[in-house]
């Protein structure tokens, strides 16, 4: 082992005899590196699992290309558009939809939602995997009322549960005696929970034949045709080559700019939250400074010794700048242990809660990545490296016939 390494090593390990200070503040520059760096990559798995959990929640409910008309005029030939758009290359399937909005009554409650009918089967969304009460059936039961899956929020202010009979009206315009809306009446099968208000409080998934009777669409019209493509990386590209293709009036929308607003929410987060906690990194980083100063200070007569043995400056200034660089390591490699100490604990028990009605999930979610050790683990050290320069520079400049008789 160099000697440089083994004096800097020795330096950090041992302990000043009568002085218990310098340890304690080794201890204190320590655990600033461990806590801002175990910090950040906290921060960092936890954004990251918001946006993971968000993105899921959102692309498991909607679909990803919506194919509408500019005004409020249906599709004419929605089974044609279909089946072009299944045959277009990147794309996986595409069906016809029935949309639009209604109400929806129980025994004792009625309230305003959208009702969509889809295929018997199900829509192209991946809702199925969100049903928490009941099973995604659209079917008629024994009594031959069709299914309607509804979501969690709607089904608690109907107070409707599985089996519920639910009447569904259809008002176009302003209800009178000449204008009575269509009445149609299913029977609740599931009830899904994602967690976001705006997605469990309006929707009724029905099948798309009662829908298009409830709404009277004519066969084979539709509100629109809904998109899910094979390659999320290809959105994009696919969206932007249907808008150039689809004639007036049709227009498509990704499922991207239908909830931007929630997309710009998480991007914020993800943006921001790592900058205010990478304070504390280089906080912790900087009190080097002082500690290795202290360093120098409490070994100036060995700085002298060094040198009239025959240690040049380039050899004294090395070994406290590896003596700080010693420090950032070991409170890197303990900050990098509490945070995966932190993963399993949350991730097991769930021991930060979170109010669902505002970050649409019960508990924060974690998901480290390993690229973010890499990246804290080298912003740690070079900014180690830079806050143990300065002091290490000064012990390289001392003079060691004034420093040998320091402190008589």
């Amino acid at each position: 082992m160099n000697f440089t390494w083994f004096l800097a090593y020795r330096y950090f390990r041992g302990r000043t005899t009568g002085n218990s200070f310098l340890s304690f503040i080794k201890i204190m520059a320590v655990a600033g590196v461990a806590i801002g760096a175990a910090g950040l990559l906290i921060a960092l798995s936890i954004v990251h699992g918001f946006k993971s959990v968000i993105q899921e929640k959102i692309l498991g409910y909607g679909t990803h290309i919506s194919v509408m008309t500019y005004s409020d005029d249906p599709l004419y030939r929605g089974d044609t558009l279909s089946v072009f758009l299944q045959d277009y290359p990147g794309v996986a399937d595409a069906q016809p939809v029935i949309y639009s909005q209604g109400m929806v009554q129980t025994r004792d409650f009625v309230e305003g939602s959208f009702i969509k009918g889809v295929d018997t089967d199900g829509d192209l969304s991946y809702i199925r995997q969100y049903i928490r009460d009941g099973v995604y059936h659209l079917g008629e039961n024994e009594e031959g009322l069709p299914g309607a899956v509804i979501g969690a929020r709607l089904a608690r202010n109907l107070n409707a549960t599985p089996g519920s009979v639910l009447t569904a009206y259809a008002i176009r315009g302003m209800p009178s005696p000449l204008n009575l809306p269509q009445i149609r009446q299913f029977h609740v099968s599931g009830i899904y929970h994602t967690g976001i208000d705006q997605f469990d409080d309006v929707l009724v998934l029905v099948d798309r034949r009662y829908a298009r009777e409830l709404f009277e669409y004519p066969d084979p019209q539709a509100s629109r045709v809904e998109v899910r493509v094979q390659n999320l990386d290809e959105l994009d590209r696919i969206n932007a080559d249907l808008s150039e293709q689809l004639p007036f009036p049709y227009f498509t929308e990704t499922i991207y700019q239908r909830y931007r607003s929630i997309f710009a929410w998480i991007n914020l987060q993800e943006q921001t939250i790592p900058f205010v906690i990478a304070v504390m990194v280089i906080v912790a980083a900087f009190n080097l400074i002082g500690t290795v100063l202290i360093m120098v200070l409490e070994r100036t007569r060995d700085i002298g010794i060094l040198k009239t043995m025959g240690a040049n400056d380039k050899n004294v200034r090395s070994i406290f700048l590896i003596e700080g660089l010693i420090v950032g390591m070991a409170g890197l490699a303990i900050g990098i242990l509490l945070s995966l100490a932190f993963y399993y604990i949350q991730d097991t028990w769930q021991i930060i809660p979170l109010p669902e009605e505002s970050y649409y999930m019960s508990s924060a979610p974690v998901e480290p990545r390993w690229y973010d050790f890499l990246i804290v683990s080298a912003v740690t050290l070079t900014l180690c490296a830079m806050a143990s320069w300065l002091p290490a520079r000064v012990a390289a400049r001392l003079n060691p016939l004034s420093v040998i008789s320091y402190g008589r």
